[in-house]
C-alpha cells in the first residue's frame, strides 16, 4: 500500500518524538533511535520534517542515487554517533552497576553507535564497532570519562566500515517488525526501570524512618544523660540488658525475676560457694563466688552482708 505524505507529516506531529513517522515508512533502526532518545534528543525531530517528502518517495518505491559502492562521509552521523554512543554508555552505567564497567560500557556505546550506523539506507560491520569499542576500554581501563573516547573510536571503526543495505531484501510483516522493537525497548529500559525502583524504595523507606529522627536522636540522649535504661535496681518482671541477662542466668533465675527472689537465691548460692566452704575446689568457688557477687550488684546494687 501506498505511504501518504499527510499520513507521514501526521504521524511526525503526533509521535515524532517516539518515531511512528518512521515505523510508518519502514525505516525502522530510525525508529528505535527515535524512541531510544526521543527523537534525538528533541532536535532530530524537529530535523525530520525536512526529509518526510523524499523518505515518503523512497518506501513508495523511488529509486535512490547510489554515488558509488561506498557511502559518502558523513560528519553529522559521525557526531550523531558520538553522541548516541555516549549516551548508551550513560545508561549502562547508571542501569547495570552490578556488571563491571569494562564489560557493560563499551557493549553499550558499540550498540548505540552501530544503531546509528543503521539509520536509513546504510549499515556497518557491527564485530568491527564492537572490537574497537573494547580496545578503546582496556585503554582507559573501564573509568566513566573513558565513555567519550570509547565512543570516538566505535564511530570512527563504524565508519570506516560503512557500506550500503543490499537492495531487494525482503521487509518483515508489521507484527514481526513490533516485536522486534519492542524487545530492544524492554533491554534498554528494564535495567533503568530496575534501577528506578530500587531508588524509590530507598527514599520510601528513608521516607517513613524521617518521622522517626526526633524520637531516636531523644532516646539516644537520654541514655547518654544516664535517664533510659535499666542497668540497676530492675523492678519485678522487667528484662535487663545483656549484663542483666547473664546475671539472671549466673544466680539461676529467669529473666525478670523479682528483686526478692534476686536476694533469696543470692543468698542460698552465696552460701554454697563461699570459699571458706569449698578448700577442695577453691579456684572454681572462688570464681563462682566472684560471679555471684557481679550479678547480685548488678541486679540489687551495691552488696550487702547475707543476712
Amino acid at each position: 500500500m501506498a505511504k501518504q505524505l499527510l499520513v507521514a507529516y501526521g504521524l511526525w506531529a503526533l509521535g515524532g518524538p517516539l518515531g511512528l513517522h518512521h515505523l510508518y515508512l519502514g525505516r525502522d533502526s530510525h525508529a528505535l533511535l527515535w524512541m531510544l532518545t526521543l527523537g534525538g534528543f528533541g532536535a532530530g525531530w524537529l530535523w525530520d520534517v525536512w526529509h518526510l517528502p523524499s523518505w515518503v518517495a523512497i518506501a513508495n518505491g523511488a529509486p535512490v542515487a547510489r554515488p558509488g559502492p561506498v557511502p559518502d562521509l558523513s560528519a553529522l552521523r559521525l557526531a550523531g554517533q558520538v553522541l548516541v554512543g555516549v549516551y548508551f554508555g550513560l545508561v549502562a552505567a547508571l542501569g547495570l552497576p552490578g556488571i563491571p564497567a569494562m564489560l557493560a560500557q563499551p557493549l553499550a556505546v558499540a550498540l548505540g553507535v552501530q544503531l546509528v550506523a543503521s539509520v536509513g539506507d546504510q549499515t556497518s560491520e557491527a564485530p568491527r564497532t564492537v572490537t574497537a569499542a573494547f580496545a578503546a576500554s582496556l585503554v582507559f581501563q573501564g573509568r566513566a570519562p573513558a565513555l567519550l573516547p570509547i565512543s570516538v573510536a566505535a564511530a570512527i571503526a563504524a565508519q570506516r566500515h560503512r557500506r550500503y543495505r543490499h537492495r531487494g531484501v525482503p521487509r518483515p510483516r508489521l507484527p514481526a517488525r513490533i516485536y522486534r522493537l519492542a524487545l530492544a525497548l524492554v533491554a534498554f529500559a528494564a535495567p533503568l526501570a530496575c534501577r528506578g525502583l530500587s531508588v524509590a524504595l530507598a527514599l520510601a523507606r528513608a521516607a517513613t524512618e524521617l518521622p522517626l529522627l526526633p524520637l531516636r536522636a531523644g532516646r539516644l540522649l537520654a541514655e547518654v544523660l544516664g535517664f533510659a535504661g535499666c542497668s540497676r535496681g530492675c523492678g519485678a518482671g522487667v528484662e535487663g540488658n545483656e549484663r542483666q541477662r547473664r546475671a539472671f542466668e549466673v544466680l539461676g533465675l529467669p529473666s525478670g525475676s523479682s528483686i526478692e527472689a534476686v536476694h533469696r537465691s543470692y543468698r542460698e548460692l552465696v552460701k554454697l560457694w563461699h570459699p571458706d566452704h569449698n578448700r577442695h575446689r577453691a579456684e572454681e568457688a572462688e570464681r563462682r563466688f566472684i560471679e555471684l557477687l557481679e550479678a547480685y550488684e548488678e541486679l540489687a546494687g551495691p552488696r550487702r552482708a547475707p543476712g
